[in-house]
């Protein structure tokens, strides 16, 4: 039987339906690799993009060959750093100037190999990547959120095949990460606690959402999930800021995440995804209200017209199954 479920933290509603699942087409083709003549991420190709602005190993340029991990600005960006954020009204309207970042994250040289494919190491290097981006961007007061995400095959929004993330400095926080910093305030007003820290202690607790978890970080299946298989990272340590985070954690952080990468992987035969980060705003007293995760959201359902005029999801898969199935999952590292 269908069933209704609120998310703890935002008070948003889904719809829990199984019977959904059997109906045709709900889950797209598996990402398939293409054969490409050409590709701007590749090695050899540093002068096709637009100059870098991080490589590693440190020893060498940024538009070098011989790189490992290099971050450039978007060639198309949706937002411009030389623009003024111009704040208007215009009667009942606002608007701003389009003032922004927008930066490629190139993971590893290889054009074939994935993020999941690549190894710990290398996912713990763009880890770090992040937080460089961050630390550096917040210099500039006009930031109020640098979100990281990534598209991973064309039905997530990837319009380049070499695995590479994104990121966006933005002059507003984003409403979604406004609503959950919201529910987090209201739940220290009420308890003073963390929302997201009696989260983890409930799910360790109950266990039938728990996909797998290490020393400083867990992942669950959340109770009310968005989308078929949405799994969250979040460290077991309370932490605001991801940007704060250290080098040894971040390696931690890096093995579970391919961890659970391979796992939907081979689960859901390499579907497309969408994974976020969400951390606290540049600025403003969130250190004991917030706490950063992951979001990994595997793009296997369509949002259509009831979604789109009610803000409702229906998920065809209940996050506990969706947990039990990634749980058996026997992966190599």
């Amino acid at each position: 039987m269908p069933e209704l479920r609120k998310d703890p933290i935002v008070d948003r509603w889904v719809i829990i339906s199984e019977e959904r699942a059997n109906r045709p087409g709900d889950y797209p083709s598996p990402t398939q690799k293409q054969q490409i003549s050409f590709c701007p991420f590749c090695p050899g190709n540093e002068n096709k993009t637009p100059e870098g602005i991080l490589a590693l190993p440190h020893n060498i340029g940024r538009d070098a060959p011989g790189w490992t991990l290099r971050v450039v600005s978007n060639k198309f960006p949706a937002l411009e750093i030389e623009c003024d954020v111009n704040r208007i009204g215009e009667g009942m309207f606002d608007k701003m100037g389009g003032f922004g970042a927008h930066e490629v994250i190139i993971e590893h040289p290889d054009h074939q190999l994935s993020l999941e494919e690549a190894s710990a190491g290398a996912i713990s290097e763009c880890l770090w990547a992040f937080q460089q981006r961050i630390l550096d961007l917040k210099k500039d007061s006009r930031f109020r959120y640098i979100l990281i995400f990534k598209n991973h095959g064309e039905a997530a929004g990837a319009t380049l095949e070499h695995s590479h993330s994104q990121l966006i400095g933005l002059p507003i926080i984003p409403e979604m990460v406004m609503e959950e910093l919201q529910a987090a305030k209201r739940h220290w007003d009420y308890k003073e606690r963390c929302i997201f820290c009696d989260l983890i202690a409930q799910e360790r607790g109950n266990g039938s959402r728990v996909v797998v978890e290490n020393q400083n970080f867990i992942a669950i299946c959340p109770y009310a999930p968005r989308f078929p298989f949405e799994t969250w990272i979040l460290p077991k340590y309370h932490l605001a800021r991801y940007e704060k985070d250290s080098q040894i954690d971040y390696a931690q952080a890096a093995a579970i995440l391919k961890d659970v990468l391979l796992r939907i992987r081979e689960a859901l035969n390499i579907p497309p995804y969408n994974l976020v980060f969400h951390t606290s705003p540049v600025s403003g007293d969130y250190d004991n209200i917030y706490h950063w995760h992951i979001e990994v959201m595997p793009k296997l359902t369509k949002m259509a017209g009831f979604e789109q005029g009610t803000g409702f999801y229906i998920n065809p898969t209940p996050p506990e199954t969706a947990a039990e199935i990634l749980r058996s999952v026997k992966i190599n590292p």
